[in-house]
């Protein structure tokens, strides 16, 4: 029986089975929209922490809030911090659960934040990228991690969109400006060949959609808007974007995935638009077509990108039905259905 948002019973009946403790929090938290006091979501939380992915990277921390090697924790790809954190925020860990959480998340403020608010690969300014402040600034939010520090590297990256208050690249005795990597405003990369990177941009939305309102400075707001216009500036399934050494855009755009690190795919792109309040846009509706074609027909989605061996836990086969890519899809649809 469908439900009124659009999702299949068998969905949920299948992210719901014990099994995997991980995936049935997250489902019955996000798609089952239970209250946060309710016991059996408590006890699933408990459960998901406790057993599984989370349980299992977090047994890998080096006691000081670190993974595979100190200081800023971009590599080696993918099992040090900053993809350690990744991930631990796509499972739903919290910092309010495990103190480790709220341990390394510190750790990686003081190591890889600069002054001025960009997150680094390098620890320096020059090592920031749009990609990277993106996914740890939602990372932090989806941990629950609270920080004061917080703030100034919200407003570095709403500033890096506009460009409001951020020198060109050559104004090199200027504290806050674009470099080499963060090349410009508007999401413009040098990996990109100094253009407009939409995969940058989905990771740059994505964070400041789960920013409370409350928290949006008229500079974020400003940056937000440019963000909503340059991905709906093409019609998101066609992934259409700037491809700075390429003839066409990258096959991984349909290629659904998890976890989700730099390389985005159109089921992210469509979630943070979602978020941000546009499931209704008519320019989401081909997207959303598509997204939802992708089911089988019990109501499943397959892997299709994944980071086996790379990573300190792998997520099931590819091209194989996927609860977590499922619960991605799922939780897509629910939020962006409105009858009629």
């Amino acid at each position: 029986m469908a439900r009124d948002d659009g999702l299949k019973q068998a969905t949920l009946s299948w992210l719901l089975q014990e099994e995997h403790p991980g995936v049935r929090y997250l489902a019955l938290r996000d798609l089952l929209d239970l209250d946060p006091a309710d016991p059996e979501l408590l006890t699933a939380r408990a459960q998901a922490h406790q057993n599984g992915p989370i349980a299992h990277i977090l047994a890998a921390m080096v006691e000081p809030g670190w993974w595979a090697e100190p200081g800023p924790g971009y590599n080696p790809k993918y099992r040090s911090t900053v993809w350690s954190l990744i991930m631990l925020g796509q499972l739903g860990a919290s910092a309010q659960f495990d103190e480790r959480i709220k341990r390394a998340c510190s750790y990686l403020l003081d190591h890889a934040l600069t002054e001025f608010g960009q997150f680094s690969a390098s620890g320096t300014p020059g090592g920031t990228a749009d990609c990277l402040q993106g996914n740890l600034l939602s990372a932090l939010l989806d941990l629950g991690y609270a920080d004061p520090r917080l703030e100034k590297a919200f407003e570095w990256m709403a500033r890096s969109v506009t460009g409001e208050g951020v020198a060109p690249m050559g104004e090199k005795n200027t504290p806050i400006r674009y470099y080499a990597g963060k090349i410009g405003p508007n999401f413009a990369c040098g990996a990109n060949n100094k253009l407009p990177c939409a995969w940058g941009a989905v990771k740059v939305m994505l964070a400041f959609s789960k920013l409370p309102t409350a928290k949006r400075t008229p500079l974020i707001n400003q940056a937000i808007e440019q963000g909503i216009d340059f991905l709906l500036s093409v019609d998101p399934l066609d992934a259409a974007y700037p491809t700075g050494y390429s003839a066409k855009p990258s096959g991984n755009w349909w290629k659904f995935g998890f976890p989700v690190f730099y390389v985005t795919d159109l089921l992210q792109n469509v979630e943070a638009l979602v978020r941000l309040g546009l499931g209704a846009d008519l320019r989401l509706t081909r997207a959303l077509a598509y997204i939802v074609e992708k089911q089988d027909q019990d109501g499943r989605w397959s892997l299709d990108y994944d980071y086996t061996g790379k990573t300190w836990v792998d997520f099931g086969p590819k091209k194989q039905p996927n609860k977590w890519v499922t619960y991605r899809a799922a939780w897509v649809i629910k939020n962006a259905y409105h009858p009629g």
